[in-house]
């Protein structure tokens, strides 16, 4: 008796084939393991930098007339985070994206001035930088001040405690990002144009395996070595770099489970770009205007936030920008899956419409 065709070996099948293929690429091995690891290796031993740039928030209701304000904002070795909203200036202390939060104001005694200083754990010698700044102001201002400082400035000074945020905790997500958008992007439309036009794609038509498992075969292939790559650059950072993982094996669970999120939307992005691709000449510079933009302005090497204010609307409404934004609170934060909902929603939402167009320009033949 003939046995019936099964659909799920023909499947076991084209994912086998599909995952050797892909091992043998050297692109998707450059993209996947090679070039992020160079980024990460490169920022992990360039190090923290500069321990004198000291990010320092204003509390809202501090009096920003005074002297020491006035002297802070002309320091090189400080950068002032524009914040109207003191919860947002104390997470962002917390998270330490800014190293010192300062309450300024007149003192009611005997001081003339009276400077509250909240300290990051993790930034203390900053906040003795810093306070040896204020002074340095005030002495700047009257030469006499030395003999009379304290009756001068009074200084409080609180230790918040919290985690340090390295510069590997910033570049690994978005290089592990970037990593997942360039070989979801190019490989997949390099696979399916080569697949239709060496008539693979016909071949297979002539045998009982139905059309879907095709492009489930050869993206579950991709999201298996993908996946394997993020867990091997992860770990690496992890290990050798002390990138954070705030819940150790949860949180890199989290982490695959976002990261298999934005393959499954990247992917649209190169079934599109094999569907418009008439050569094979054509994919880099389509494949390029999609994760060139993403590649410099999703929050890739440095926050959004350091761009011209006209131009973050573009930044947000990039989808690297939110796999990289999840990658970042699910490692640093501890933050679940339901906790980056938002980001992972507009992410499935491009999704949607990358799978629309898809549909509607993807060719068989």
């Amino acid at each position: 008796m003939l046995q019936s065709y099964s659909q799920f070996r023909a499947f076991a099948a084209i994912v086998k084939a599909a995952l050797r293929s892909i091992a043998k690429s050297p692109s998707s091995v450059v993209f996947t393991i090679a070039f992020p690891l160079v980024f990460i290796l490169v920022f992990g031993f360039l190090g923290e930098g500069s321990k004198y740039n000291i990010k320092v928030g204003i509390a809202p209701a501090s009096d920003t007339l005074n002297p020491f304000y006035m002297g802070l904002k002309h320091l090189d070795m400080v950068r002032i985070a524009a914040s109207r909203n003191e919860q947002d200036l104390r997470k962002q202390l917390e998270k330490g994206d800014i190293s010192v939060l300062l309450h300024m104001g007149k003192a009611p005694q005997e001081a003339r001035y009276k400077i509250a200083m909240e300290v990051n754990a993790a930034d203390q010698d900053k906040a003795r930088q810093l306070r040896s700044a204020l002074e340095r102001i005030a002495m700047a201002a009257d030469p006499q001040t030395v003999a009379r400082l304290s009756s001068l400035l009074q200084v409080e000074e609180t230790v918040v405690r919290s985690r340090k945020f390295r510069t590997i905790d910033f570049i690994l997500p978005g290089q592990l990002g970037f990593s997942l958008l360039a070989a979801s992007v190019f490989g997949t439309a390099f696979v399916f144009f080569n697949l239709r036009q060496a008539l693979v794609l016909k071949r297979f038509f002539a045998t009982p395996i139905r059309r879907e498992f095709i492009i489930l075969g050869e993206g579950v292939a991709r999201m298996i070595f993908q996946l394997a790559g993020a867990l091997f650059i992860i770990l690496v950072g992890h290990f050798a770099f002390g990138y954070t993982l705030v819940q150790g094996v949860l949180t890199v669970i989290n982490m695959l489970a976002v990261c298999a999120i934005g393959l499954l939307v990247f992917m649209s992005f190169g079934f599109i770009i094999s569907g418009l691709a008439r050569s094979e000449a054509t994919i880099p510079p389509l494949s390029n205007i999609i994760t060139l933009p993403q590649f410099l302005l999703a929050g890739t090497f440095f926050s959004i936030e350091a761009f011209p204010a006209w131009m973050q609307p573009v930044s947000r409404a990039l989808p690297l920008t939110y796999l990289n934004d999840a990658l970042r609170q699910v490692a640093f934060e501890g933050a679940s899956l339901w906790a980056v909902k938002a980001d992972i929603g507009i992410l499935l939402l491009w999704g949607v419409i990358g799978y629309f167009v898809a549909a509607r320009v993807f060719k068989w033949e």
